[in-house]
């Protein structure tokens, strides 16, 4: 099988010789804006919002970026068609796409350094993501509220997607010491409501309704917007964004999560009690079915396969985007 390769500003190069500076400003104070995507049948979902989501980051931050929505687009198609011998004849394309201002001015004259802004793009397999995740298809998650807080708007707006997410680590960190092994942090904004999860938005359904936390201090994410705007409209669900509490998720029928990697996941309790009667619920379930109706794709029993083939990993085999194993 081919080696996989990296766009690096303009260049491809081997996965393991793609690199920037140390003195880099992504490095050095965590200022980098990134998206990762997902393919269906090895087609790029919301490939474009990604991007504008992207470009409104450069925008706000002031970096000096000057590619545009289609040149960015163009790069992300190459980078899979040029990866495409590469990956097994089941496997989905995770597109991470990563941006710095560059090299702080300081260091500027150092000899054989990039100058300006970086763009990376990188393509590996989507199984890596969702590996081990098929269980909560069917057990759900449990919620844990840990004590570090969500980052508020005011002070680091987090519809701007930032690798600066240390506090995600620290929640991680927290909920990895709670006994289970089905634990994924849920974070609460400093006024105490429901904010999200430490890559994931957050749902609960109560009488029919599906309520959302507001949209004020979390990401909005790609699968947030198509749950809202597209899926559950095209089952007539109506969804609400609202402030929620703790005790709103311990009274509501059922809960789930959003994420690009694994689209949904449903949530059955919250720091160990059962929401409604702590088993997966209709209305997730029926999402799910029109989500995988709506791209070909059985999202459940395509990770559920690639389960089957890869095995279950081992617990302290290192921290994932959404969990810190105990012992690592």
């Amino acid at each position: 099988m081919k080696e996989r390769v990296i766009y690096v500003n303009g260049e491809y190069l081997a996965e393991n010789q793609a690199k920037i500076s140390i003195y880099d400003s992504a490095l050095m104070f965590g200022d980098m804006l990134f998206e990762m995507t997902r393919s269906f049948n090895r087609i790029q979902f919301k490939l474009e919002e990604h991007v504008d989501r992207l470009l409104t980051g450069v925008q706000i931050l002031r970096m000096p970026f000057h590619k545009t929505r289609d040149q960015i687009v163009e790069i992300c198609r190459e980078v899979q068609g040029n990866n495409s011998d590469a990956f097994a004849a089941d496997d989905e394309h995770r597109l991470m796409i990563d941006m710095s201002r560059g090299v702080l001015d300081i260091y500027g004259r150092i000899e054989g350094l990039h100058q300006g802004p970086n763009l990376i793009v990188a393509d590996f397999p989507l199984r890596w993501t969702v590996r081990g995740m098929s269980r909560f298809f069917d057990e759900g998650i449990n919620a844990v509220i840990p004590s570090q807080r969500a980052i508020p708007a005011s002070l680091l707006d987090p519809k701007i997607k930032n690798r600066s997410r240390l506090h995600y680590m620290m929640a991680n960190i927290e909920v990895s010491q709670v006994e289970g092994d089905r634990n994924w942090a849920l974070l609460l904004d400093p006024d105490g409501f429901i904010a999200e999860g430490t890559g994931d938005n957050f749902f609960v359904v109560r009488d029919g309704t599906i309520f959302t936390p507001e949209g004020r201090n979390v990401l909005r994410g790609i699968s947030r917007a198509y749950v809202m705007e597209e899926l559950a409209p095209q089952l007539g669900f109506e969804v609400v964004a609202t402030n929620i509490e703790p005790y709103d998720v311990h009274t509501a029928d059922e809960a789930f999560m959003t994420g690009t990697p694994f689209c949904m996941l449903p949530v059955t309790s919250l720091n160990n009690v059962a929401i409604g009667g702590g088993v997966v619920g209709p209305r997730f379930l029926e999402l799910l079915s029109q989500w995988s109706s709506n791209v070909g794709v059985d999202i459940s029993t395509q990770i559920r396969q690639w389960d089957q083939e890869e095995g279950t990993p081992k617990l302290g085999g290192g921290p994932s985007p959404y969990e810190f194993a105990p012992g690592t």
